[in-house]
């Protein structure tokens, strides 16, 4: 039997390492002053440079660089706060489009799914001039509308099918006790989501952490600017600065809490995707 699966064994052994192997170069390199990375890119640093993550979090005052410091609060700030809106709005027009048939209900979610598929280069423009009307360029409030609108799609798709899966005599059993229907989905149904609400909120937290082009058009000044920027306008200065030790010290700090969060929440996310696909 052990014969018989090696193949397998050995594809998913290269496959791990084909992951990982970049992920651990990183770390490394991130230990290693820039003469050591240019001289021997693939070696093991000689002594353990951990001021490179003193310079990527703090920057440097001469150079005028903000460092990571205030972009990580940005990023957190943003992700956090969009997730709540994110989710629960999401929540609320899933359990309807999922327990509640009325005329264009069909319709509407077909425009949430249609929404997935737009590109978002294609709503920049309109974005850029909307927020600028609105007096939210630079802001964490403008940043947060466009990620909850932007991501509604995804996480509403996700709910909806998670939603269908529910017994619905728990919702008859709770209108016959006496609770409305905003006491069914808040007391009964949205406690029973909790796994599709973790599911899609890892996903969702993931990439808006990572995502870049909507806050490159949104904030423009440095005090602003999320991790994604943060990490961009470092590497275009390193061209001249050649600080690559801080460079990929910054990388392992944006990398660090997406591998954390994952890794703990790894079982949740598994067990929401199930229970979403199985129809009970």
């Amino acid at each position: 039997m052990v014969i018989k699966r090696l193949p397998v064994y050995l594809v998913l052994i290269a496959y791990a390492v084909l992951v990982a192997y970049p992920l651990v170069w990183v770390v490394i390199a991130s230990l290693r002053s820039s003469p050591e990375i240019s001289q021997d890119p693939w070696g093991l640093p000689k002594e353990p440079r951990w001021d490179n993550y003193v310079r990527a979090w703090l920057g440097d005052t001469l150079s005028g660089d903000p460092g990571l410091a205030q972009a990580f609060v940005s990023s957190a700030i943003v992700t956090v706060v969009s997730m709540v809106f994110l989710l629960l709005i999401s929540a609320m027009a899933a359990y309807v489009l999922a327990r509640f048939l009325f005329p264009g209900s069909g319709l509407l979610y077909n425009v949430f799914l249609f929404g997935m598929m737009f590109p978002v280069f294609l709503g920049v423009i309109p974005l850029y001039l909307l927020l600028n009307r609105m007096g939210l360029l630079n802001t964490y409030a403008g940043l947060i509308v466009a990620y909850v609108a932007y991501s509604l799609s995804f996480t509403i798709f996700i709910l909806t099918g998670f939603f269908k899966t529910l017994p619905g005599e728990l919702a008859e059993a709770g209108a016959i006790d006496g609770c409305s229907r905003w006491g069914v989905f808040w007391r009964i149904m949205l406690p029973l989501a909790r796994p599709g609400l973790i599911t899609a909120g890892i996903f969702d937290a993931i990439g808006l952490w990572n995502e870049y082009p909507l806050a490159l058009v949104i904030m423009t000044e440095n005090d602003r600017m999320t991790l994604p920027l943060a990490i961009a306008n470092m590497a275009q200065k390193q061209h001249y600065q050649t600080d690559w030790g801080a460079l990929f010290a910054g990388l392992v700090i944006v990398m660090v809490p997406t591998l954390v969060g994952y890794i703990l929440f790894q079982r949740r996310i598994t067990a929401g995707l199930t229970a979403g696909a199985v129809k009970g």
